[in-house]
């Protein structure tokens, strides 16, 4: 039957009187038919209004059933989201029953058994009653309140009463369109807050967040408060949309009405959210197929981000001309010249006429850079957006190679302030992607995952954020080693551009590092920079991920490793560059990710490696002169503190010589004192927070026996803890030397002295019984991780020089999964002597070095094969 036909309806609801059953039928009836009628091309409009249609009949039949007698003193409006004929299959029915005045017992009765009857057909109703008197009194009170009044229609009921009720909260009442205005600003900018201010977090709100369906509503509202519209159309006719503003926000109403509709259909209830859980399926849904570097689910979600980037975009826009209309317009006629193509209108820059941009095309650059030098300027004035946006197409090859524009844009990166403030509004304005074509494939681009934590253009402006933030003496304190090496850079905007361009070829065949290369060495060229600043750039973007890698998954404490790295970076002016980019690029990925331990490894990489391009590459430093200088610093401090010197030295000695190689002076103080404070005590556990890495330490110092890293993993497992990095040895006597980085869940140290006493308590216990404790049985895995699936990787590789083998495993991240892993090195008679953990969002990258029971490198193949062979049935057991 035709999806508009009502006829069967209302037969249903004519036979079924007062009997629950059939309507509640009938209502699923509905709901079905939607369901049928819903394909991601469907008329979303249609859709949402039908479902709308359906309950106006189902609510008149069950009014007039129950409160047909009380018509003249009662009326049933349709508020929020239902007042605008705008109901997805399982959205709340916003009711408000209006009454002429303080009902009666028996009207009382009435109303209850109303809604009561309502709850009983299966509609999810959100109801509220109130006299004429007390609409009045709570609609000035609360913006909430006269926000759903004011979209409110009659469904039943009264029509005087519903006409006296309109009268009464009308502008001239209450709430003027200037206070009106001013409320919903603040609220839309609460909202904003609670989504973290962006519209690109991994699992977006459809409707609530930034550049969703809400933003278009305070559209509306404020147009119906101020202009009476009834419709969005409606601001055409005023002149505050063009024809072609109001498809675009309409299309893109339409596009979210699909997405929520097809959310609501796939979790049968109210789901507004896009979880991981959700978008594979719907990427398929709406026909999106997979790429070998684009899967479906990333095209799903472009298309999603693009689409709130140009409502966003709209709403900023129409807000502020509203703004201009109802808040300003007083003071706009105040204007002062700034150039001959722009003036500045009540601290807005505009055009001073709609010819600006094809007389002057270098004008769509030169907007920024004005606004760049000038912090009073608010921003640009909203009809100056709309050209903007309405001449884009101006920028093309030739516009691209006039020497006048490049040195324009070289200009606008080598300005002391207000790069990132700029490069956002020509992102969100469309210039950035049309001035760089590359930037724009990755507008809105996603990765499917939970270590990138934002969309791809986003994360370069945040890394771009980041690196000016060492620039900003308010910021200092945050990184004072990043900001003294900016400070003494030669050419800032290198290191920029280096930003803008490291992740620009995410999503192409190849690795994009070598791709980002190319195209920042065709930039930089085309921009008439020198060959060597060309290669700074290109070299940044190429190597951009090589002192992460290096840092968190090899022995940076080897002279051999730090030597290599030293070897690639070259130089200590491109050292610096590399630190600086490292650092913000980790941070902008996700605020989740960053710790102190990762910044306390980039650091000593930085350090070691300076100190090595300093010395000459050809001056390797020795490692037994790295041995005798750590060990002799730490006896001259303990000499210097406690004057133990002797019983100090005579410890040193059991202690291996690669133990000096891995600790610093400080460090070595730690233990050592650690061990001769508890003299006599066969176990030894102390926790501290560390100065030098800013993290949670535990030093263990016990006799040595087979599966001790797995029982300290499984008990801190057990506790809820994170181990980022272990270090184990054996000393002469038989005892070990472990020192453990921990976290808390949350990646952060610990600070409760509770908790710490709590943890070394049950790490002695466990020590003294060589009991293993037991971690929780089938741990609940968290609801993100469900939604991916890694198939594991095991790398088996011997390192003879340093006599260890090196265990290399990539795997799906799961509660106790390293105490799991631990297990499995432990049951192939294997020991683990260091252990570098790195959890990349829903993934781990852990590095072990094992040794076997001799602590000599693993060279068996059977043992070895068997090894792998454990792991990869431990892990698919954890899966």
């Amino acid at each position: 039957m035709p999806l508009t036909d009502l006829a069967w309806l209302d037969e249903e609801l004519a036979e079924a009187g007062r009997d629950p059953a059939p309507i509640a039928a009938a209502l699923k009836k509905a709901t079905q038919l939607l369901y049928d009628a819903f394909t991601p091309a469907a008329d979303a409009d249609l859709l949402v209004r039908q479902k709308a249609r359906f309950v106006d009949r189902v609510l008149q039949h069950c009014f007039a059933e129950f409160l047909g007698d009380s018509e003249a003193e009662i009326a049933l409006l349709a508020v929020g989201g239902y007042g605008r004929c705008e109901l997805l299959p399982a959205s709340d029915i916003d009711l408000l029953i209006l009454l002429a005045k303080k009902p009666g017992k028996p009207l009382q009765e009435q109303i209850g058994a109303f809604v009561t009857f309502l709850w009983d057909i299966g509609l999810e109703v959100g109801s509220s009653v109130r006299s004429l008197r007390e609409c009045i009194q709570e609609g000035k009170q609360d913006v909430t309140v006269i926000t759903n009044m004011i979209e409110s229609r009659r469904i039943a009921g009264s029509e005087p009463l519903y006409q006296r009720f309109e009268k009464a909260i009308s502008p001239k009442k209450m709430w003027s369109s200037k206070d009106f205005l001013v409320a919903k600003l603040e609220e839309q900018k609460q909202r904003h807050l609670r989504y973290n201010d962006t519209a690109y977090n991994l699992e977006p709100n459809v409707k609530e967040g930034p550049g969703g369906l809400r933003d278009i509503q305070i559209i509306g509202w404020v147009a119906k408060r101020h202009y009476g519209a009834r419709d969005l159309s409606e601001l055409v006719d005023h002149g505050f949309l063009t024809a072609e503003e109001y498809q675009a926000l309409i299309d893109g109403q339409t596009h979210l009405w699909r997405i929520r509709f097809a959310l609501h259909r796939l979790t049968g209830r109210r789901e507004d959210r896009l979880l991981f859980e959700y978008q594979r399926e719907l990427a398929l849904l709406f026909g999106y197929q997979g790429e070998e570097n684009n899967q479906a689910i990333e095209q799903f979600m472009q298309r999603y981000y693009r689409t709130i980037m140009q409502l966003e975009r709209l709403n900023e826009m129409l807000l502020q001309l509203l703004q201009q209309e109802i808040l300003f317009k007083k003071f706009f006629h105040i204007t002062r010249r700034l150039n001959e193509d722009f003036i500045l209108r009540s601290g807005y820059v505009e055009a001073v006429d709609e010819q600006v941009f094809q007389r002057n095309p270098s004008a769509l650059i030169e907007i920024f850079l004005l606004m760049q030098s000038r912090p009073d300027i608010k921003g640009p004035h909203a009809a100056t957006i709309r050209l903007i946006r309405q001449h884009l197409y101006l920028i093309d090859d030739d516009f691209r190679r006039d020497p006048r524009n490049t040195e324009l844009f070289m200009s606008f990166m080598r300005a002391p302030t207000g790069i990132i403030h700029q490069l956002r509004r020509m992102n969100s304005y469309g210039v950035l992607a049309a001035y760089i074509p590359a930037f724009e494939k990755i507008v809105g681009r996603m990765q499917y995952d939970l270590f990138h934590a934002y969309t791809v253009d986003q994360h370069t402006l945040f890394v771009i954020r980041n690196l000016r933030r060492f620039s900003v003496p308010e910021h200092r304190h945050e990184f004072p080693l990043c900001s003294d090496i900016h400070d003494h850079l030669e050419k800032p905007e290198l290191l920029y551009l280096a930003g803008l361009f490291h992740d620009i070829a995410k999503g192409r065949d190849g690795d994009h590092s070598v791709l980002g290369a190319e195209e920042a060495e065709a930039f930089c060229r085309l921009h008439g920079m020198n060959r060597k600043d060309t290669r700074v750039v290109s070299e940044l973007v190429r190597n951009h991920l090589i002192m992460s890698m290096t840092a968190q998954r090899k022995d940076i404490s080897d002279p051999e490793v730090v030597h290599d790295f030293a070897r690639t970076v070259g130089s200590e002016s491109m050292l610096d560059y590399l630190y600086l980019l490292t650092v913000a690029d980790i941070r902008a990925t996700n605020p989740k990710q960053w710790n102190n331990w990762k910044a306390s490894l980039l650091r000593e990489l930085y350090l070691s490696t300076r100190k090595v391009l300093r010395q000459g590459l050809e001056q390797p430093q020795d490692i037994g002169e790295i041995i005798f200088e750590n060990r002799e610093a730490a006896c001259g401090l303990i000499s210097h503190q406690s004057g133990q010197l002797e019983q100090a030295r005579r410890l040193c000695d059991l202690f291996p010589g690669d133990y000096f190689l891995h600790h610093k002076a400080e460090e070595i103080v730690w233990h050592v004192s650690s061990i001769m404070d508890c003299p006599g005590a066969d176990s030894v556990v102390n926790i501290r927070q560390s100065a030098r890495s800013k993290s949670t330490e535990i030093f263990v110092y016990t006799e040595d026996t087979p599966r001790l890293f797995a029982r300290v993993a499984g008990l801190l497992s057990s506790m809820n803890l994170d181990i980022l990095h272990a270090d184990i040895y054996t000393t002469r006597d038989g005892h070990t030397l472990d020192t453990f980085i921990i976290q808390n869940a949350d990646g952060e140290p610990l600070s409760d002295a509770g908790d710490i006493r709590l943890i070394r308590d049950s790490l002695l216990q466990a020590l003294q019984q060589k009991q293993d404790p037991q971690p929780p049985s089938n741990p609940r895995l968290p609801r993100q991780l469900k939604s991916f699936r890694i198939e594991p990787e095991i790398r088996i590789t011997v390192d003879e020089k340093n006599q260890h083998s090196i265990l290399g495993i990539t795997a799906a991240d799961r509660p106790a999964l390293l105490y799991t892993i631990a297990n499995a090195i432990a049951e192939c008679g294997l020991q683990v002597s260091h252990a570098k953990i790195t959890t990349l969002g829903e993934r781990v990258e852990d590095i072990f070095f094992l040794v076997d029971e001799q602590h000599r490198p693993v060279q068996d193949p059977a043992l070895l094969e068997r090894l792998k062979k454990r792991l990869l049935e431990t892990l698919a057991e954890s899966d």
